[in-house]
């Protein structure tokens, strides 16, 4: 006589949790927040580049905001990238530049130049430094109301000044209420952009091509985003997000090796979000 487990089908088999060189990393289910995996994922770190994400994020929750609105470059902006030898959008001064074509040197190049155009704009106060504390105080107002309680932004860049942090679980989930606004979809899923700027006299500058420096972009299938990092502190960041079979996983990596490291940690991370999810 059988018994009655006999015709009980055998439990699929079981995915390993993958190994990752990175210090701390995080993957989600987009749809439901649902956590998928976990190494550190509540260790604060310094997140280099990855603090665009909620530049871009407070930027375009302006009210009324004029995505065509026309953003004086100044000579400050260009100051600032020579003196923290930043990652630039190569913006020129005196150019007029959309705040659209702001949020795609911000986000593809990881122009630090363009970080600084939107802070200043978006800020208020009646100085410089009053509007870069006051957009600052809004990425900190933003993190706040997203229920984070292991994030700190000092800069507008990542270029922090001591106390600049995040976690690859708060990261992800910043980049995943980033991602339900289309204009910063369309923004980070994009692999290279040409911007046409106003020049002093009226005339229209042709720039040199954006590129996107998530290389996931190219090389993982179903991949819509997010952003690069890096840093002396933060080593190699990468926030990530993939759609495949109408299902998204989106996750972050903080302080892998290298480039090239923080793509394999990555690509072995939504490889395991799909297998799980």
């Amino acid at each position: 006589m059988l018994t009655a487990g006999a015709f009980t089908a055998a439990p699929a088999q079981a995915v390993t949790a993958p190994s990752i060189v990175a210090k701390g990393g995080y993957v989600m289910n987009n749809a439901n927040g649902k956590t998928l995996y976990t190494k550190a994922a509540d260790t604060k770190r310094s997140t280099g580049s990855t603090t665009k994400i909620m530049t871009a994020k407070v930027v375009l929750a302006q009210s009324n905001l004029n995505l065509d609105k026309k953003v004086t470059i100044q000579k400050a902006y260009s100051d600032y990238i020579v003196a923290n030898n930043a990652s630039q959008a190569h913006l020129i001064v005196g150019d007029k530049v959309t705040v659209r074509q702001l949020l795609y040197g911000l986000m593809l190049p990881s122009g630090c130049d363009a970080a600084y155009a939107l802070a200043d704009t978006y800020g208020t106060g009646s100085t410089r430094a009053a509007r870069v504390k006051s957009f600052i105080s809004k990425m900190n107002q933003a993190a706040t109301s997203l229920g984070l309680r292991n994030t700190h932004f000092d800069s507008f860049d990542g270029i922090g000044n001591g106390n600049n942090y995040s976690t690859p679980r708060d990261l992800t989930k910043i980049a995943s209420s980033a991602m339900k606004n289309a204009t910063f979809r369309t923004v980070v899923k994009t692999k290279k952009y040409t911007a046409k700027t106003i020049t002093k006299t009226g005339s229209t500058r042709t720039m040199a091509p954006w590129t996107n420096t998530n290389g996931l972009l190219s090389s993982y299938s179903g991949t819509i985003g997010v952003k690069t990092g890096s840093g002396p502190e933060a080593k190699y960041c990468l926030v990530v997000a993939a759609t495949r079979n109408g299902k998204t996983v989106i996750g972050t990596v903080l302080a892998s090796t290298s480039i090239t490291q923080r793509e394999a940690d990555a690509k072995k991370l939504l490889n395991y979000g799909f297998a799980t999810i």
